[in-house]
């Protein structure tokens, strides 16, 4: 056999020709397509928290709920009777906004409330967009937390401050997951419930840490809360 030339230069193949426009492609492609990829990974919609709809009408739960002390149940009827928590009815809003004659209807003029007033003349309901939206895989049961002491604000925070509502929690399997390994730590009193400004009640030298603890731990006897093998099997939330 004829020795191999050592000098001999490696020549690369002719399909090797046809890699440069492809990366030139990849890389202007790549280009283009990674702020897509930040703006709608990073977005409050696709991560949830920090998701604020703008809603057909202007409804301040500031106003409503934190100045004037209407209690959650009043609108959302069915979160100490259902796995839902109900948006209120028309008529719910017409009980003080009302427009029939010789009534005097809270901001009776306003030109923001025209999508009450034209849902109640028609019987089609205001088309509010949710805020806080769990996978269909998901099953959450509201009446089996609110009725155990879970109160409104654990999951929705302080919608008493907030003049648009919006997502403040992850909603995510590990954050439901870190509330059923210790559900003490967020336990309160059922009467208790919607009063979003609750404190648990000091004694002594405790903090409000361990004040919650020692209430939590009451509760959950009291409430015969389920035990967590029971609280975090798969079956629990996914039926």
């Amino acid at each position: 056999m004829p020795e191999k030339n050592q000098n001999q230069r490696f020549m690369f193949p002719r399909w090797v020709n046809y890699l440069l426009p492809l990366l030139v492609i990849g890389a202007v492609g790549g280009a283009l397509y990674a702020p897509v990829i930040v703006n709608y990974g990073f977005s409050a919609k696709t991560l949830n928290v920090g998701y604020a709809p703008e809603q057909p009408v202007p409804y301040s739960h500031e106003l409503h709920v934190g100045e004037l002390g209407i209690d959650c149940k009043y609108c959302h009827t069915t979160v100490d009777k259902a796995a839902f928590a109900a948006i209120p009815p028309t008529s719910t809003c017409m009980n003080c906004h009302s427009n029939q004659p010789n009534v005097n209807g809270v901001k009776k003029g306003s030109v923001k409330l025209a999508p009450v007033y034209d849902s109640y003349a028609t019987g089609k309901p205001v088309e509010w967009i949710k805020v806080h939206d769990l996978a269909d895989y998901v099953y959450f049961n509201h009446s089996a937390h609110v009725n155990k002491g879970v109160s409104c604000v654990s999951c929705h925070g302080r919608v008493d401050k907030m003049e648009v509502v919006e997502q403040v929690k992850p909603l995510s399997m590990s954050w439901c997951l870190d509330c059923h390994r210790a559900p003490e730590k967020h336990l309160r009193p059922v009467e208790e419930v919607t009063n979003l400004a609750w404190k648990p009640a000091v004694q002594g030298n405790e903090t409000e840490e361990e004040a919650q603890l020692r209430i939590g731990e009451e509760l959950v006897k009291k409430y015969q809360i389920h035990n967590k093998a029971y609280m975090t099997s798969c079956s629990t939330c996914h039926r």
